[in-house]
């Protein structure tokens, strides 16, 4: 498979994942069904690249600069921050979360610049990926946490476009640290 399918399969989903954010349906949704469309989504992404053959050897395959570079769709935190100022999310996802994402995508850029992952450049992308990893889980858990606390302080994120983040980018933020922290892990990086 190539990147160039790849893309155009995410096209596709990002397409649906438009549509199905203006039908209104995920403005509806509340504890935990957010966060159930997640781990759905997150997890049938996980399967068709452990199980189709032809993603799954893109996925080991491709350029890790390719995974990486999704990445950079993290600085929507200077949004989150936006939107803290305004009072529209709470402090801890907002500010903390969104600082993290911020700093995850900035650092993302060198990765972008400095080649594949090989040689001296492999521990540089192993604590890039542990340290993106740990932030959208943080991010993860503490939208859940404030969800189920307060379900009003988590809406914006139903509503277009940042529904888009539950529906599309979140998952394959996700999936691509999964990938690259399996290819670190076993060598499956570089030329």
């Amino acid at each position: 498979m190539s990147t160039r399918t790849v893309l155009r399969v995410l096209l596709l989903w990002l397409a649906a994942a438009i549509g199905v954010g203006r039908s209104g349906v995920l403005a509806s949704l509340r504890f935990p069904a957010p966060q159930l469309v997640l781990l759905g989504i997150t997890v049938v992404c996980l399967l068709a690249v452990a199980l189709v053959p032809r993603l799954r050897g893109w996925a080991l395959q491709a350029d890790e600069r390719v995974l990486v570079a999704f990445h950079l769709t993290r600085f929507v935190g200077a949004w989150f921050l936006v939107l803290f100022a305004q009072g529209r999310l709470p402090f801890l996802f907002a500010v903390v979360g969104g600082w993290g994402d911020i700093l995850v995508a900035v650092l993302a850029v060198p990765l972008l610049l400095m080649g594949r992952a090989d040689g001296w450049r492999r521990p540089v992308y192993t604590v890039w990926n542990v340290v993106g990893l740990a932030d959208i889980l943080f991010v993860v858990v503490t939208a859940a946490r404030s969800a189920m606390t307060d379900p009003a302080s988590m809406q914006v994120l139903l509503l277009p476009p940042l529904n888009l983040l539950l529906t599309f980018v979140v998952p394959i933020i996700l999936v691509t640290h999964l990938v690259l922290g399996y290819r670190l892990s076993r060598g499956l990086v570089g030329d």
